[in-house]
């Protein structure tokens, strides 16, 4: 019982991508696809497809995004270098290039994960966003793992979380109200900081 819960949470992971990768396929294809005919794709049923998106718009608006995040790798194919402030750049870069490009559907996305969390009844581990960041961030520091202790990298992986991605754009935009060459500089800062602070000792 214990290991069939373990895994249920990589399951509904599992169908959360299968559903954005079914949408993106009908996309592909032309037309605009119903909530239905993306389940079907997927092979869930329509009931399972509304459990994780609240409409057709939420699903393809997601989609739509999903195609242009590269994974970890494509990101890093051909990448020599074992720096992970070059590799975490890197990964900055590609997540910062897609929100600007895409500013009003990550926007939108965010606002349904947001109502979407508080649709979600306790208990229930239906995943409100799809986590693209964290599996890029594990990549680039991957070669340099033994420069920092198991707890000082986790809490690096956490701490860049926060910085890289939509909420990071979307707070030097609203927040900050910087131009987008003072965000990415920022965020190249603080990247370059947490990363000096993981390796120091007892950290």
């Amino acid at each position: 019982m214990v290991a069939a819960n373990k895994g249920r949470p990589h399951q509904r992971l599992r169908t959360r991508k299968d559903l954005l990768q079914a949408a993106a396929r009908l996309m592909r294809q032309g037309g605009k696809p119903s909530l239905e005919d993306v389940a079907a794709d997927a092979m869930v049923s329509r009931a399972t497809a509304y459990r994780y998106f609240p409409d057709i718009g939420a699903l393809l608006a997601e989609a739509s995004l999903d195609v242009d995040v590269p994974d970890a790798e494509t990101l890093f194919a051909g990448e020599t270098t074992q720096d992970p402030v070059v590799r975490l750049e890197i990964v900055d870069q590609a997540l910062h290039q897609a929100v600007v490009e895409h500013e009003p559907q990550m926007r939108r996305m965010l606002a349904h994960a947001v109502t979407r969390s508080l649709d979600i009844p306790p208990g229930d581990a239906i995943p409100p966003r799809q986590n693209r960041r964290l599996p890029l961030i594990d990549a680039a520091l991957a070669p340099a793992r033994a420069q920092f202790g198991p707890a000082a990298l986790r809490r690096l992986e956490y701490a860049l979380a926060l910085i890289v991605g939509t909420e990071g754009v979307i707070v030097a935009k609203d927040v900050l109200r910087i131009n987008d060459a003072e965000a990415r500089r920022v965020k190249r800062w603080a990247i370059r900081a947490l990363v000096e602070a993981a390796r120091k000792p007892n950290r």
